[in-house]
């Protein structure tokens, strides 16, 4: 999707476009890229 919204941007220039594409980057950037290393570290108590 990013890399669909950033060809329209540089072919049309449109700056609606390219505000899309970087809020796909932020939300791309807060997502967590290795959920087993947060899970490794959460303590769990041992029934």
């Amino acid at each position: 999707m990013m890399d669909f919204t950033w060809r329209v941007f540089s072919q049309t220039g449109n700056i609606d476009t390219y505000l899309l594409f970087k809020e796909l980057e932020k939300e791309t950037q807060d997502i967590p890229g290795n959920q087993d290393a947060e899970l490794a570290e959460v303590d769990f108590p041992i029934s």
